[in-house]
Parts: C-alpha cells; structure tokens; sequence
C-alpha cells in the first residue's frame, strides 16, 4: 500500500479515536470500514460537498459505529445513520445520488483482535479483502427514512403519543404504536 494511504489512516484513526474516547480494534476497524466503503459508492467528501448524497446503515452498536459517525458526519439524529443492530460488525454505506450501495462486514475467519491497541498496524497494512467481505447491495428506501422533515405524524391510539414517518401499526381500524402493538417494547410501565 502507497504511504498516502497510511497518513491517511493514521489521521482518521486518530479523528475517530478522539470522538470515540479512545483507539481501540473496533474503531480501528470502523476506520478501515468506513474508507472502504465511501471509496467503494465514489464518496471522497463526507462531512463537505457529499454530505447530502450519503446514508450509513450499522449492524452494531459498538466501537466501529463510533468511528462511522465521526468520519463520515452522518447521524440518526440527521437520519443519515440507520442503526439496525443485529450484533454484526457490518456497515452498509448507500450513496443518494448514485443509489449504488456496498455492504462491508469483517470477515468471520479473520481471529478476533486484542483491544490493547497492538492490532492497529495489522489493520494499516492488511489488504481489504483480509479484513472485509464486501458486497455490492440494494437498500430500498421508503420516503419516510429519507434526511428531511417528518412526512407524517399520528397518535397512537392506545397511549396517546406521536408516531412519524410511517412507523405507525394499523391494527382493527386503529393507528398504533410499535410498542403498543405488539408490546415488545424496550421498558415496562411501573406503577
């Protein structure tokens, strides 16, 4: 590999470790993530002039989404990051304007790294194709997941609150919440 690529490296590593709290496996794999796929959708300017044609979809909701964010700028709160946390280190990255689409995710027989720090040179200098599988993908999109102002606002029949953008249940004539719905939520209600 050329030494542009390790400056490169070393500085988002070093950008993505400062958001993060510090360098460890995942951000340093997150960083190589995150170069992969830009370079793969043709994204060279993710916080600049492309930070409009860009969205993020993460498996996991660990280090490598840290280092994600804070290279590429997208957010939930933009709705330019989708978190679907599987519990897969993957990462899809979908250019908006292009709609071309990879999917990167860390190879299952590549031995899992210390996170002592020692295995960031290894991640520096591995090919990509050591470390990632990638896919070229489709990611459909409903008009309610794209950056923008909310579509559509209900209240949920049974509790009364807002629900956007078409994450409402119609269940017997009413318009109800995901919770509510199947009542899977995250919490319970204490009395």
């Amino acid at each position: 590999m050329e030494s542009r690529f390790f400056g490169e490296y070393a500085a988002l590593v070093a950008e993505a470790g400062a958001f993060h709290g510090d360098i460890c496996a995942g951000v340093a794999l997150g960083t190589r993530m995150t170069m992969s796929g830009l370079r793969r959708i043709g994204i060279t300017d993710p916080k600049g002039a492309d930070q409009k044609k860009l969205m993020v979809f993460v498996e996991i909701d660990r280090c490598p989404t840290d280092a994600i964010m804070a290279l590429t700028g997208c957010t939930p709160g933009k709705r330019t990051m989708k978190i679907h946390d599987y519990g897969k280190m993957a990462a899809t990255f979908l250019n908006l304007e292009s709609g071309k689409a990879v999917r990167v995710a860390i190879r299952a027989d590549r031995p899992p790294a210390p996170d002592d720090g020692s295995a960031q040179p290894d991640f520096a200098g591995a090919a990509e194709e050591e470390l990632f599988r990638i896919t070229d993908v489709e990611v459909p999109l409903h008009p309610g997941d794209l950056p923008g102002k909310p579509l559509r606002r209900v209240l949920c029949a049974c509790c009364g609150e807002g629900v956007m953008d078409g994450r409402e249940v119609e269940c017997r004539g009413d318009l109800l919440c995901k919770p509510c719905f199947d009542m899977t939520g995250y919490y319970r209600i204490v009395a």
